[in-house]
């Protein structure tokens, strides 16, 4: 086939941030015989699904933008997740993203077969594509805790990641389990709306204090009239944010994390004044070692009268409440879960075959594992954004998509060409990235012992650990050493 070809197809999973990048940018490169399956009905992934009270995200808004499609209305210098979700869809309606989408299916099967992927729906239909890209995201499957009757409790349960908004908290007993970022960002939004709140909290955790800015009208005006200044301010943080915090947490011993931690220490000895409850909510664990918590009310909200913490373990929930561990019951009128996602997913529960009969689920037996966390060796022209071992914990998701995207853009072009007909990485290469991932991640903050979500089951964080300047210069360009590459014996012209 040639590069004016029309047969040349692609199949995207997903229709949230990765999902909208892969379609504008395929189309970027004259591809043009593409869908993507959508298995909600409607675009936005992470941003679409969880519309919690207070969500937001922690990294600052004019980095999280494609740097294609600045956006000179953002609100604050950290926005809330419904003005990230309406950017989103501006996105995708300025580059008619939506008419390339079907909502409302799930891939459920993708098998290579005689040289394509067979794509097999749960209504039922069948596709075909050359390549599969997989903008199936990290953080969409919610993780509900394993706790005795949890779903024989009466009153209102919702997981934040699935927050039912005709639900009115309004002057209820509510209970929150959990204190990752969505507890966080839900406890001061909601304490004064409620009768009495109650935060069950296995693991403290340090929160860095946050200011948050609006735009003024005359900055947005600016950025509107001039959007290269927008640009220009998305690549001032990005460089910000490559040369501090993201490098900082891959070096458990830099002076910057020093600061960050005691930034949040200060935090919580400057805001809490009850000394008890200072020290329910101090960490015995390295700041950063989790995902680190930014909050601008966080300790002020479970400070109010009418919010307590309690730290003893959950024994079972009853119909009417929560029991812990030393008897004492907790009755409620609603229950939130904020226990946040399985991380491990990716593709999963797709059922992916490679051409010799392999299941992803088999190859991915122990843990998910890829190259550089785009491909999977066996399974050829198969792409993933924001796979496994990425740098999920550090960074702006979007940037990540966009270097990952022009990493495999190349490996696209040499299939379109007719220059190879199928490529994946080779197991050696794969292998070797693993063991050199593996090392450099025990010199980061997230191996100094505390349990996140950041560990595989060996206890290694399972994120990129080296600097993001790292990740870029991987991204530049493959290194076709390192891919199997099944070749036409001449390209057609």
């Amino acid at each position: 086939m040639n590069t004016a070809s029309t047969d040349f197809r692609v199949v995207i999973i997903g229709a949230g941030m990765s999902g909208i990048l892969s379609v504008i940018k395929l189309r970027e490169m004259g591809i043009t015989n593409l869908t993507v399956y959508e298995k909600a009905e409607k675009l936005g992934g992470t941003w679409r699904d969880n519309n919690y009270p207070g969500v937001a995200c922690d990294v600052p808004s004019h980095l999280y933008s494609y740097s294609f499609a600045p956006n000179p209305d953002w609100s604050h210098r950290f926005s809330p997740g419904a003005e990230i979700q309406t950017y989103l869809e501006s996105v995708a309606a300025d580059h008619a993203v939506e008419d390339s989408v079907i909502y409302g299916v799930e891939v459920t099967e993708l098998k290579h077969q005689d040289g394509r992927w067979r794509i097999t729906t749960d209504d039922g239909r069948q596709d075909q594509a050359d390549v599969v890209i997989a903008a199936t995201g990290v953080l969409h499957h919610p993780a509900w805790p394993d706790i005795a009757g949890l779903h024989d409790f009466v009153g209102q349960l919702m997981h934040t990641a699935r927050w039912d908004s005709s639900v009115s908290l309004e002057g209820l007993r509510v209970g929150i389990i959990g204190t990752g970022s969505s507890a966080i960002q839900t406890v001061p939004t909601i304490v004064d709306h409620v009768d009495h709140l109650t935060l069950f909290q296995r693991t403290a955790q340090w929160v860095l204090p946050q200011e948050n800015p609006a735009y003024t009208e005359e900055e947005r005006a600016s950025f509107r009239s001039d959007p290269s200044t927008a640009a220009a301010l998305h690549d001032e943080i990005s460089e910000l944010f490559a040369n501090g915090f993201s490098n900082a947490v891959v070096d458990a011993n830099s002076e910057l994390l020093h600061m960050i931690e005691e930034t949040c220490r200060l935090n919580l000895e400057e805001s809490v004044t009850d000394l008890v409850l200072r020290e329910q909510l101090r960490p015995d664990y390295r700041a950063a070692c989790k995902r680190l918590v930014i909050s601008p009310n966080f300790y002020e909200g479970i400070q109010k009268p009418n919010a307590s913490l309690v730290t003893e373990t959950i024994t079972e929930v009853e119909p009417n409440g929560v029991r812990t561990v030393d008897g004492q019951f907790h009755e409620l009128d609603a229950l939130i879960v904020a226990t946040g996602f399985q991380v491990d997913r990716f593709l999963r529960p797709i059922d992916v075959i490679n051409p010799d009969g392999l299941h992803l689920s088999e190859a991915w037996a122990k843990r998910p594992n890829a190259y550089l966390s785009v491909a999977v060796p066996g399974f050829p022209n198969l792409f993933m954004l924001n796979g496994p071992n990425g740098p999920v914990g550090n960074f702006s998701l979007i940037e990540v998509a966009e270097l990952q995207f022009a990493y495999f853009a190349q490996l696209i072009e040499l299939l379109r060409s007719g220059e190879a007909e199928a490529l994946s990485p080779t197991f050696e290469a794969t292998e070797a990235f693993e063991g050199e991932r593996v090392e450099q991640a025990k010199k980061t903050v997230w191996a100094t012992g505390c349990r996140s979500w950041y560990l595989d089951d060996r206890g290694v964080p399972a994120a990129w650990p080296w600097t993001f300047q790292k990740f870029r210069q991987a991204m530049k360009e493959p290194d076709l050493s390192h891919f199997t590459l099944s070749r036409n014996p001449q390209p057609v012209a």
